[in-house]
This record gives structure tokens, sequence and C-alpha cells, in this order.
């Protein structure tokens, strides 16, 4: 069985977000494999722990996926401020085809536009994916899956940072399914008595006040904030409101395109332009759209670079749904050429936590060794890119460990969802099924 068939069977994905399926990737050729350990959510330290930890296994799996794809070259990219994760990786690489490729301390490192670029020189076409200029790039956590694959191990549990108001931060490895009530309660349990959580970060992540909420297979980190703070109550906004107070405020001073961080590689992409369109009623939004058709959704125009805290990358998140309804693509300038004033206008990400006033819970968050293992699990359908699984196992039906629960249909795009724990299946549902001890 060669490694491709090993990642699906796997159920290996994205680990960083995306939730790509991996065994797809590995299917392709190139001569660069990265390894995304950027890591640039504030609080987050998921990745930097796991390269710590894991930096063997990081790099087999690195040596793996560039056996299948053909590539000469691997490469780790990790911020130089994390010195134990820099040392641990580095010795790792010795004597292999691996090598470290230290990156700046600015939000978002992680784009992939943004890290192929700083680590090859190469511009991905717009609309175009790494593997248009010869790399695959996964999360740091997604080769170590392929490491356990190649093993016959299935991906059967998550890293995750769990952050904000809990007693102590900690980064932890837990089946999946396990709720996040109980990675909090891991991490001392919750200071406040109205918590907020943000699933996959401050900038990026979704927000949910459902502590039963079940990691899954992309979940990067839980950061939980009172409703009260600004950052939980910009995000609960509903969308009508925040299109409206843009349409009313937004005086085009263009900051939230200066800082853009694709813009400033040189892509079409102006979300003070966007905004224009939330004042729209007749003819030429459809124009002014396209100027999101390659926002990369980071949330640095809303968060960080709008002075009057108005909403462009909800704007931009709008704008693609309506280019993807009417199948509309960009028609403007295409040749990506990096701005000049690129380095020098990078957020930092000290200055990113500042903005958002999340300094008070900016801790180290460590690895925490004892094991947790919930008794009843959720597990969703659907944890990656494609089409959610099917049910491959019966209600009251005993399962064990790494047994195959749901698989996507034959020739669609998604993944094998595996048993993370011995158990006897109590509920299945169209969107998830649950398994108890």
């Amino acid at each position: 069985m060669n490694l491709v068939e090993q990642v699906r069977q796997a159920g290996v994905v994205g680990a960083g977000g995306g939730g790509f399926p991996t065994h797809v990737k590995l299917a392709a050729t190139a001569d660069t494999v990265i390894a995304n350990g950027a890591e640039c959510e504030p609080l987050l330290h998921k990745d930097a722990v796991l390269m710590e930890e894991q930096a063997p296994a990081l790099v087999r799996g690195i040596e793996l996926a560039m056996q299948a794809v053909g590539a000469r070259q691997g490469v780790i990219g990790v911020k130089a401020k994390k010195q134990r994760a820099v040392e641990a990786v580095t010795a790792a690489c010795a004597g292999t085809a691996v090598r470290v490729a230290l990156l700046g301390d600015y939000y978002p490192a992680g784009d992939e536009y943004d890290l192929v670029f700083n680590v090859t020189g190469r511009l991905i076409p717009p609309h175009g994916i790494p593997l248009h200029v010869g790399v695959v790039v996964n999360n740091v956590e997604t080769f170590v899956n392929i490491a356990a694959a190649a093993e016959g191990r299935a991906v059967t549990h998550k890293t995750l940072t769990i952050a904000g108001v809990v007693q102590t931060p900690v980064t932890l490895r837990v089946p999946l399914g396990t709720s996040c009530r109980a990675c909090i309660a891991a991490a001392g349990g919750l200071t406040t008595s109205d918590p907020v959580l943000l699933l996959g970060g401050l900038m990026m992540g979704q927000t949910t006040d459902d502590l039963e909420t079940p990691i899954t297979k992309t979940m990067t980190g839980v950061v939980v904030l009172p409703r009260s703070h600004p950052v939980v109550q910009r995000k609960l906004r509903p969308a009508p409101e925040q299109a409206k107070i843009g349409k009313s405020a937004c005086d085009q001073c263009r900051y939230c395109t200066e800082y853009c961080p694709r813009f400033l590689l040189g892509y079409a992409v102006e979300p003070h332009q966007v905004m224009r369109t939330l004042a729209f009623t007749a003819t030429g939004a459809e124009f002014f759209n396209q100027w999101a058709s390659l926002c990369c959704g980071c949330g640095l125009c809303t968060l960080y670079a709008c002075p009057e805290e108005l909403y462009p990358k909800e704007a931009c998140d709008s704008a693609k749904a309506v280019l993807r309804r009417m199948n509309q693509q960009w028609t403007g300038p295409t040749p990506p050429r990096p701005h000049p004033l690129r380095d020098g206008r990078r957020v930092p990400l000290a200055s990113l936590t500042r903005r958002l006033r999340v300094t008070e819970y900016d801790r180290p968050a460590p690895w925490r060794t004892a094991p947790l293992a919930p008794s009843r699990l959720v597990l969703p359908l659907k944890q990656s890119a494609g089409v959610a699984c099917e049910v491959k196992v019966r209600v009251g039906e005993p399962v064990t460990a790494g047994q195959v629960l749901g698989a996507p249909p034959d020739g669609a795009l998604g993944a094998l969802l595996h048993a993370p724990a011995d158990g006897v299946v109590r509920a299945v549902t169209e969107t998830h099924l649950v398994v108890e001890k």
C-alpha cells in the first residue's frame, strides 16, 4: 500500500483549519514541501508545542510527503521567536533534506500565499493554490498525522490550545468528539460567568456559547472571552447591522486596503472599494465586489486596520458569496507584484494583541501530559473539505478505537471518520453520531 492510500485510510486532513483531505495533495507532483508552523493567531500555541514535543515525527512526515510528490526539498516555516520549537526542529532536521525557515512575528505569516513567497520567492497565481508553483503546504500537525498513517494509525485525536478566561491556558491532545466543556475543565475551568468561545482563534474563528461543541479534526484552539469583551461584541453584531454601519460611516480612508496582506503581496484585493457596494442599490456592485475575490479572510482589516471599527472583512465575505452565486470571476489586473512598502506595513503580533485588548490573556499554554478520556464523544460527520461521511455503523453497535465509523460516498471529496476510543454507538443523526464508553 502506498502512502497516498495509507493517508486516505487514516482520514488525514489539513489540521490547521482548512481541512482539505491530505491524500489528494500527496497524489500530486511538486518540488517543494512546506510545513506551516507560523501559527500567527493570537493566544494559540499548539503548533509550537507540537514542534517541541514531536519534532522527529514532524520531520518524518515531511520526508514521506517529499517521497510521495517527488520533492527535492522540505522546509519547516516557524517564527524565529519560538526558540524551543526552532531548536527542536533544527535538531530533528540534521542529516535530512529538510531545513528550517525562520519567519517574522507578524500576522498573518501563516497565509499560504505569504508563506510560499517568503520561503521560495514564488507568487501563487491569483485564485491559484501552492501546487501551481510546485509547492505542497500542510500544517505541522498534518505531517505528524502523515507519519502516524504510515504506521497504520488513523486520525482519532486532535491537539489544540485552550486560552483566554481560563485558570491555566493549556495545550492538550484530546479524542475527537470531546466537548469544549471538558477541554476547559482541563484548563482549570472558567474565570467568567458568561463565556463565549472563539473556535479556531480570535481573528478567523467562529463564535459560539455552546460549551458542548465537539472538538473536530480542524480545530486549532478555543479562545474563551467574556461576552462583554469588545472583540466578542463586534463578532456577535448581526450582519445587517454591520452593513448598515459600514454604509453610513465608511469614509474611504483606505487603511483596510493598505494593511491587507494580499494587497501588499501585489494581488487585486481592495476592501475599501468593496465597502462602496454597501451603498449601492442598483448597478455597479458586481464590479466593486470583484475587489474581494482574492481576499484571504484574515480579518486584519476589520479587527486592526479600520479606525472606525467597521467590517470590511465581512463585506468581502458577502461579496465573495455574491460572486459565487453569479459564477463571476475577477476580470481586472492579475499579475501580482509585491508592494515596495510590504515589509514596513506588516502588523507585529504584539501590536495586534494590544489592539484586540487581549494582552492580559497572552500567557504560555504548556503541554498537558495527562490524557483526557471523556465517556461521551459527539462526532460530526463532516470534518473536512468536501462532503459529509455516510455512517457505516448502527445504533447499539460496539466499536473499537480506530474503527471506521463513516466514509464519504465513492468518488466524492472527503475523509474517513474513525472511532477515537472503544465504546458503543448511542445515536446517529444526519449531522453526527455519538459514541459512549
